[in-house]
């Protein structure tokens, strides 16, 4: 029960981008590129803001613990933070692009493969230890996934390269420990800002006028990045990298049923079967917390007649 809060964190976090198409999808007219500038630069600037009028305290503490730091641990930490920058910075480009220019499906799918790469880089890299019922799990996640595959082959390839960056940052934040999650958060939406910057000049397209545009964007940065984001980080000091991954599967189960009744998107029986699948295979995952909380709330139901 004491992991209860890091799963609602979890949970929380992917229902709300399992909405993030409602607030894409009215820009698709933009650039990929544009949108992830503005994205980037928005938020940058906002958390920047926040950590310096309300986390000073915090960058302080920060800093000095870093310079404590043997030099082996310095090394791995400044890895560990560039190295989850550029993830983070390839799946929002990569996400972008394929909500926006191939379909809502294939992002669905990407985050539906995701979970599958997350557990086992966490198993072969972080040694996370999984029961047999969680591992019948993964099978099924599989088996959803290939059968998604089978219906649309360019879609899967898509959400390979979307999944697999999300899922190295997912398990190199699981072990950057010992400091503030906003403040790494902070640092890593800034460094994504400070390489994007010198691009923009040649690659941006004309600024854009419409309301619409910057209010979609300052609502994906608040609501779709900041928050959700913060949220992950949070779960990860938690519960394990899998467990995360796993519980990722409710960001596109939402993607599908808007994909399929707001979009019109065109769906198949064998994705409705491997979506099905998918979704069994999250309960299977984390059942052993659910049957916790379940008996948990029993006891209480009886001690309180």
């Amino acid at each position: 029960m004491k992991t209860t809060k890091y799963y609602i964190a979890a949970i929380t976090c992917f229902v709300i981008w399992g909405f993030f198409s409602l607030v894409l999808k009215p820009i698709h007219e933009y650039a990929s590129l544009d949108i992830l500038f503005y994205r980037v630069f928005s938020c940058s600037a906002l958390m920047l803001l926040i950590a310096f009028a309300f986390k000073r305290k915090k960058i302080k503490e920060a800093i000095q613990t870093f310079k404590e730091l043997p030099k082996a641990e310095k090394r791995k930490t400044i890895l560990l933070n560039i190295g989850g920058s550029l993830f983070i910075m390839t799946n929002w480009f990569t996400f972008i692009y394929v909500m926006n220019h191939v379909s809502v499906k294939a992002t669905s799918l990407a985050y539906l493969v995701c979970p599958i790469l997350t557990t086992l880089l966490a198993y072969f890299i972080l040694h996370e230890k999984l029961s047999k019922t969680q591992w019948i799990a993964v099978g099924l996640s599989i088996s959803g996934c290939v059968l998604l595959s089978y219906a649309n082959i360019t879609d899967m390839l898509f959400s390979v390269i979307i999944g697999f960056s999300y899922a190295c940052y997912l398990v190199s934040q699981r072990v950057n420990k010992g400091f503030d999650k906003f403040l790494v958060l902070t640092f890593h939406i800034t460094l994504i800002a400070l390489f994007l910057l010198p691009f923009f000049p040649s690659y941006s397209g004309p600024v854009p006028t419409e309301f619409k545009f910057y209010f979609c964007i300052e609502t994906i940065a608040i609501l779709f990045t900041i928050f959700p984001l913060f949220l992950n980080l949070y779960a990860l000091s938690g519960i394990n990298s899998s467990t995360v991954g796993m519980l990722l599967n409710i960001n596109p189960m939402i993607a599908f049923l808007l994909a399929m009744f707001l979009y019109k998107e065109q769906f198949g029986l064998i994705q409705i079967i491997a979506y099905g699948i998918v979704f069994m295979a999250v309960l299977v995952f984390n059942s052993h917390h659910i049957f916790a909380i379940k008996q948990k709330f029993a006891t209480i139901s009886k001690d309180s007649k």
